[in-house]
């Protein structure tokens, strides 16, 4: 880090830690006692604290509600067998934010900005960070537009926040999705590849008409033919098809997800085929119809691995083979689970450790 950077601590008065049920923990639903936030104004970062977790006061011509200039993160941190605690690949968190911003018009957060107020944070809430099998410490670092102003242009003042939860599971079971061919999540030329808020909106209304037919989620598909896979929900997804990883390579219309990368790293040391590339719908229906397809997962921050069962292609569903059969993406899950709480070594130097 180029140095360190002066971080004002206002600690709550009383932890609402002892009303969580840690056993019982419903995703996003919790949140921890404190928050790192940072402004930005007249061309620089400053005002760097630690405050109490609370309601933000805006102003109703507040920029970003209504032009939707912003941006943000999704990483872990995890408990380890002997309590330290570890956060999985955060740097490079820090390093797709300022590509977001670039796309978006919002001036770049130095990393050490990013790292300091992380590592802060987390030692000050460190008991939040849950001990259970199967759950960590979400982190949502984000940042929006500030100026008080409605008329359309990049906002001259920004605040960072970064927040933490306590979680559970994103996904208890296998889940069902839907092959889209009307609606697009993303298109050549926009902010697909970024990490932008307004993404998330635009996909909710698809994804609602799936799930009122009986699915979780969607696969989305090229915004041009319908012809070519993206990704799945808000996931990166894969497919494993004769012994073969496949995945849509990432560019202007896909996220380059960290735990993609993270998958696809590990099939590779593994020495399995990796396919990056168009991937076309029928070539997905016609292995399902031949029972060649094999595997069929969302990788993300959230779910690390989300197990897909069903695939539905105009109105015809294909049942994929029983989770619990699939050898690649058990032994990935395992492997990056095992990795992250310390249970196996980390040869990639991926783990952080805040402090």
């Amino acid at each position: 880090m180029n140095s360190t950077i002066d971080i004002q601590i206002n600690r709550v008065s009383q932890s609402r830690i002892d009303q969580v049920d840690f056993d019982n923990i419903v995703f996003g639903s919790v949140y921890s006692d404190h928050m790192f936030v940072a402004d930005y104004s007249d061309g620089e970062w400053k005002d760097f604290r630690i405050e109490p977790y609370a309601p933000l006061s805006m102003m109703p011509a507040s920029a970003v509600m209504h032009y939707g200039q912003s941006i943000f993160e999704g990483l872990k941190a995890y408990r380890t067998a002997e309590g330290d605690v570890q956060v999985f690949r955060p740097n490079d968190n820090a390093q797709r934010l300022n590509i977001s911003a670039q796309r978006m018009c919002i001036p770049e957060l130095p990393e050490e900005i990013f790292m300091q107020g992380l590592d802060s944070l987390l030692k000050i809430d460190q008991a939040w960070v849950p001990s259970s099998p199967d759950t960590a410490l979400y982190i949502r670092p984000y940042i929006f537009a500030t100026d008080e102003y409605i008329g359309i242009r990049p906002s001259s003042s920004y605040r960072f926040i970064i927040f933490t939860c306590p979680v559970g599971a994103y996904y208890t079971a296998p889940v069902r999705v839907k092959i889209e061919e009307e609606y697009s999540r993303a298109a050549p030329g926009g902010t697909g590849f970024a990490k932008a808020a307004g993404n998330y909106a635009g996909s909710l209304y698809p994804a609602k008409k799936a799930q009122e037919q009986g699915y979780h989620q969607l696969i989305w598909t090229d915004p041009v033919e319908h012809k070519y896979v993206e990704e799945s929900g808000t996931m990166n997804v894969m497919f494993v098809i004769d012994g073969k990883l496949m995945t849509a390579a990432t560019g202007k219309t896909i996220l380059a997800g960290i735990t993609r990368n993270s998958v696809l790293t590990l099939a590779k040391e593994w020495g399995m085929e990796v396919v990056e590339g168009k991937i076309a719908v029928e070539e997905i229906v016609k292995a399902a119809k031949e029972g060649r397809l094999e595997e069929a997962f969302g990788t993300g921050t959230a779910a690390t691995i989300a197990q897909i069962a069903t695939i539905s292609f105009r109105g015809t569903d294909y049942d994929l083979p029983e989770v619990e059969n699939r050898k690649f993406s058990n032994k990935v899950l395992k492997t990056l689970d095992a990795i992250k709480c310390g249970s196996q070594e980390d040869t990639h130097g991926w783990i952080h450790r805040p402090f």
